[in-house]
């Protein structure tokens, strides 16, 4: 719930929900109603697997926020990667589990914007582990700056970390600038390069060699998802 102060106390803005009791304002009124139910919650297919991509798209946000970002497409930064992030395949894991945990998996979004995107894939130069990337060179603007963020699968929750380079930090191959280090043969990593001139920023996703999640899209792991949250509602 939002909450801003006026010169005439607080006004409450959106609902709050606490001790089965939800508080919301209509049309200048404060309205209290009870927000428990003995009706068993719908819980349909898409309903579920909606509920399971916010749960891990929020879970994601809570340590992607703790870095420097630019999510600039919509006024609020955290619909914003909500929006991207809702796309990702679904995830079946357990309630109890899901409560917590975020995992490492390819797209996961970094930023929003309208600058050219960065190309990048994993692979070697010379032998020794690299980041590749599309930007050929000697085409670079003295006022472009590249944030480079990482993401590690730390047990069961991924965490995020940035720090900025410019292109001549890196490394050319075969006329592309590349970064190069054993870090990027970690499998339990994922990486994001992104434009940054100014206010603006490209649209950039992570890369992972990581495929810790992928137990979690089996028909098995459906299947046991599904009963932690009290199976699943017919569609009438």
């Amino acid at each position: 719930m939002k909450k801003k102060s006026t010169g005439k106390g607080l006004m409450l803005i959106g609902s709050l929900r606490t001790n089965g009791i939800t508080v919301y304002l209509k049309q200048g009124q404060m309205i209290t109603r009870s927000s428990t139910s003995n009706e068993r919650r719908s819980n349909t297919l898409p309903q579920f697997i909606q509920r399971l991509k916010m749960r891990h798209s929020v879970a994601l946000w809570i340590t992607l926020k703790d870095c420097k970002t630019m999510f600039t497409q919509q006024p609020s930064t955290h619909s914003n990667f909500l929006s991207l992030a809702n796309r990702l395949p679904a995830l079946y894991v357990i309630k109890s589990l899901m409560q917590k945990a975020s995992f490492l998996m390819p797209g996961i979004p970094v930023s929003d914007g309208t600058l050219p995107p960065v190309q990048v894939q994993l692979g070697e130069v010379n032998g020794v582990p690299a980041l590749l990337t599309d930007l050929k060179e000697g085409e670079f603007f003295n006022e472009e700056k590249l944030w480079l963020y990482t993401a590690v699968q730390d047990k069961q929750t991924v965490r995020f970390s940035m720090r900025e380079f410019r292109r001549t930090d890196m490394k050319v191959s075969d006329g592309h600038y590349v970064l190069k280090g054993e870090e990027f043969a970690d499998e339990m990593k994922g990486w994001a390069l992104v434009r940054v001139m100014g206010d603006r920023c490209s649209s950039q996703g992570i890369v992972t060699r990581c495929t810790v999640y992928k137990k979690y899209t089996t028909d098995e792991a459906f299947n046991e998802s599904v009963k932690s949250y009290g199976g699943l509602t017919e569609r009438k």
